[in-house]
């Protein structure tokens, strides 16, 4: 018969293989922004996690960036954002794993206009959840140092939509 010790270990050891391999499973999350600028000007967008950069990114109108990942299976995934066309730039956590994980159902398809992002509604099939921009804290970004990725899992391409 097996101890407590062993019952333990095995189960420890069988969370550990299912956070390890949560991607091999399909459960992998989609996070794709699309320029909606109704002046026609690119948008310039650079998003980043804690441990990865996805580098800078422009997109002309309708286009779109997208990337995939697996998230954490300790629930605090967090991708942030940082935009720019003209004189204007905003800062917006594109993905916060805890706010997105059920109501993007593994599909964040974001559309960016010059008020804010709108999330597309699973339901509706329109982009009609807008949120505000982030507020600029003093002393730099309000995203620095949060958030947990395994950058094995991440894939991104950038796409005429």
């Amino acid at each position: 018969m097996f101890s407590f010790q062993r019952y333990l270990f095995s189960f420890v050891l069988l969370v550990f293989l299912a956070h390890s391999c949560h991607g091999l499973f399909g459960e992998k999350a989609h996070v794709r922004i699309i320029n909606g600028l109704n002046t026609g000007e690119d948008l310039n967008l650079q998003c980043k996690s804690k441990d990865d950069d996805l580098g800078p990114h422009t997109l002309g109108f309708n286009k779109f960036f997208e990337f995939s990942f697996g998230p954490s299976f300790w629930k605090n995934t967090l991708f942030f954002c940082r935009f720019w066309w003209g004189n204007e730039y905003h800062h917006f956590d594109i993905y916060k794993q805890k706010r997105d994980e059920d109501r993007c159902l593994k599909k964040c398809w974001w559309f960016v206009q010059a008020t804010g992002p709108c999330l597309l509604n699973a339901t509706s099939g329109a982009y009609d959840i807008c949120e505000e921009w982030n507020q600029e804290l003093q002393g730099g970004s309000s995203q620095v140092g949060t958030g947990i990725y395994d950058s094995k899992h991440l894939k991104s391409i950038e796409k005429v939509g």
